[in-house]
């Protein structure tokens, strides 16, 4: 009878372990998407803006996309988490028609670009499937 009731207490601390664990693993997960996030967002802040606009952009014109799979990071016990990373550009309607907007030189004489640069990450866990983006606007 005292082993009946020394497992029964068992399971139940167990799952009351888990149940304080779970929640804990997912805001570790969030918090490893929001780093790599940070990550896309430097990295479109530091490219050249020439490398950015180029033919081998990592960031094509919409609608085209470049979708790629990143590992994030790794979890306690070592679990890989990867992510798919998809990522765009959109021109200004200010651009001129060579960058991709309505302009002319009478409304846009400094013949500047701008463009949104769109980086979107989907990952799941536990079977449900999460998505985040960044969106960075870069003016030249």
């Amino acid at each position: 009878m005292a082993l009946v009731i020394l497992t029964v207490v068992g399971m139940v601390l167990l799952k009351g372990t888990l149940n304080i664990l779970s929640p804990r693993q997912w805001t570790l997960v969030q918090n490893v998407s929001d780093a790599y996030l940070t990550y896309e967002k430097a990295y479109a802040q530091r490219i050249p803006f020439e490398s950015m606009t180029g033919l081998s952009s990592p960031w094509p014109v919409y609608p085209a996309k470049a979708e790629t799979t990143v590992t994030m990071g790794t979890l306690p016990g070592g679990r890989i988490l990867s992510a798919n990373v998809i990522r765009t550009r959109i021109a200004d309607s200010n651009n001129l028609p060579a960058f991709g907007g309505t302009s002319t030189t009478s409304t846009n004489p400094a013949e500047m670009q701008t463009w949104k640069l769109q980086s979107h990450i989907t990952y799941t866990i536990s079977g449900r499937s999460y998505v985040k983006s960044r969106t960075i606007v870069r003016t030249q």
